[in-house]
C-alpha cells in the first residue's frame, strides 16, 4: 500500500525556495492528492536566516548543510531550488540515498553532468522531475491538448520571445545569474531553457540550431547581497561572464521551423514570455503576462468571421483551473508551482520508477534533452554554423 504522506526536504530559501514552499503549503488544500507532502526540512547556507524561513513557511526543521538533507532517513523527497551550478552533486547524492528528486530548471549546464544525473536517478529507481512550471499553466496545458488532438493540423512554425528588463541599468550589481560558474549561461539557460522545453512539449524534438549571443554590459558593480532578481552593491566591480541576450533558429524533427529570442535588456518588459504556433489549420498565441488567456485562430471559421479568439482558460473544464476559483477569477504565477507539486505527488503515488510517472511535467530525460539543445546553441555560436542536437535516450 502506498504511503499517505511523504516527507519533503527543500534546498534553497530565496526566490524559488519561497515559490516551492508556498506550493507545498497549498497543494493538499486545493487538490485531492495522495500522498500528501509533509514539510519536514528546509536547507539554506545561513543558519539564522534558514531558521527564520522555516518558522515563516512552516518547515518542521532546518539544516545549513545540504549533505545532511540527503543522509537523513526521515526524508523521502529532495527538492533542489538552488542555482544550477549546485544541481549535479545534490541530485546525485539524493538519488543514491534513495530519495525522489524534484529539481529546478535548467537541470544542469553540461552534457556530461546531465548524463550523470539521468543515470543516477534511473539506477536508483526514484521518481525524478524538473520544474518547467510553464507546462502546467492551464492555458498552455490546453494548447497541448488542442495540438495533440489534431485541432491545429500540421505544426509549421514555433516563434518564441522571452523579454525581461531587470539588467538594463549598468549600475545594477552582480548576482549569481551573471556568473558562468553559478548560472552556466545568461539569458540562454535562464530564459530560453523555458522555451526550449515548451517547444519540445508542444511541437516535438529539435534537430538543428544556429544562434548568436551578446553581452551588452561587460562589467558591473560588485555584489553585496542578492536575492531573486534584486541585488545591492559591494565594493569595486566584477566582470559579467554570461550573455545578456541570445537568439537562435531551430529545425524540428517534424519539419517545423523555430525561432527563439531571450534577453534581459528589453526596457518595459518584465516577464514577456510569449510564443506563437502557426499550423495548417490555425494558430495559437500565449503570453505569460496574460497567463490566463490563450488566443486561437481557426482557419475553418467562415469568411467575415475570421480572427483570433480569446480563450479565458479559467473554466472548470480547463486543466487544473477547476480546483481553484469560479470562471474569470484568474490564477497567478504561484499557482503553477502548486500544479507542479501536485504532479510530483501523483507521480510518487503511482510509484513509477525512473520517470515522472507519466506526468505532464518534465523528467530528467526531458531536462537533459533541453541541456542538449542549449549546448548545441553554444556550439553553433562558437563555430559560426548550424549545429546538430544530441539525442538523449
Amino acid at each position: 500500500m502506498a504511503a499517505k504522506t511523504v516527507n519533503v526536504a527543500l534546498i534553497g530559501t530565496k526566490f524559488m525556495g519561497k515559490a516551492h514552499s508556498n506550493a507545498y503549503l497549498k497543494v493538499a488544500k486545493f487538490f485531492d492528492v495522495e500522498p500528501q507532502p509533509v514539510m519536514k526540512a528546509i536547507c539554506g547556507r545561513h543558519a539564522d536566516e534558514t531558521a527564520e524561513f522555516a518558522k515563516r513557511f512552516g518547515w518542521e526543521s532546518y539544516e545549513s548543510d545540504w549533505h545532511n538533507i540527503c543522509s537523513r532517513k526521515d526524508i523521502d523527497v529532495v527538492d533542489i531550488a538552488t542555482p544550477g551550478g549546485l544541481h549535479h552533486d545534490m541530485a546525485i547524492a539524493a538519488a543514491k540515498a534513495g530519495k525522489h528528486v524534484f529539481c529546478e530548471k535548467p537541470l544542469t549546464f553540461s552534457m556530461k553532468d546531465a548524463r550523470d544525473m539521468l543515470a543516477a536517478v534511473r539506477q536508483a529507481g526514484v521518481v525524478h522531475m524538473v520544474n518547467f512550471n510553464y507546462r502546467v499553466v492551464p492555458a498552455i496545458a490546453l494548447a497541448k491538448q488542442m495540438i495533440a488532438a489534431g485541432e491545429l493540423g500540421e505544426v509549421r512554425h514555433f516563434r518564441a520571445t522571452y523579454l525581461q528588463d531587470w539588467l538594463t541599468d549598468p549600475k545594477f550589481p552582480m548576482n549569481w545569474r551573471l556568473r558562468k560558474d553559478a548560472a552556466g549561461s545568461g539569458s540562454n539557460g535562464d530564459l530560453n531553457a523555458h522555451h526550449v522545453d515548451m517547444a519540445r512539449f508542444l511541437v516535438g524534438e529539435i534537430d538543428e540550431v544556429v544562434g548568436m549571443k551578446k553581452t551588452f554590459i561587460a562589467e558591473r558593480p560588485a555584489e553585496g547581497r542578492s536575492a531573486g532578481l534584486t541585488a545591492t552593491a559591494g565594493e569595486g566591480t566584477e566582470k559579467v561572464t554570461v550573455d545578456d541576450a541570445t537568439l537562435f533558429l531551430a529545425k524540428f524533427a517534424n519539419g517545423a521551423f523555430g525561432s527563439f529570442e531571450a534577453t534581459r535588456m528589453a526596457p518595459g518588459r518584465k516577464n514577456y514570455n510569449r510564443f506563437e504556433i502557426n499550423c495548417s489549420k490555425g494558430s495559437l498565441v500565449f503570453n505569460f503576462e496574460e497567463m490566463n488567456v490563450l488566443q486561437h485562430y481557426n482557419c475553418a471559421d467562415p469568411p467575415g468571421r475570421q480572427g483570433f479568439k480569446q480563450i479565458m482558460a479559467t473554466e472548470g473544464v480547463h486543466p487544473y483551473a477547476g480546483n481553484w476559483w469560479p470562471p474569470g477569477h484568474v490564477l497567478g504565477y504561484e499557482h503553477t508551482f502548486v500544479h507542479a507539486v501536485y504532479e510530483l505527488m501523483k507521480a510518487i503515488g503511482k510509484s513509477a520508477p525512473g520517470s515522472a510517472g507519466g506526468s505532464i511535467m518534465a523528467d530528467f530525460r526531458d531536462g537533459a534533452q533541453c541541456v542538449a539543445v542549449l549546448d548545441a546553441v553554444e556550439h553553433s555560436i562558437d563555430e559560426g554554423k548550424w549545429a546538430r542536437v544530441e539525442k538523449i535516450n
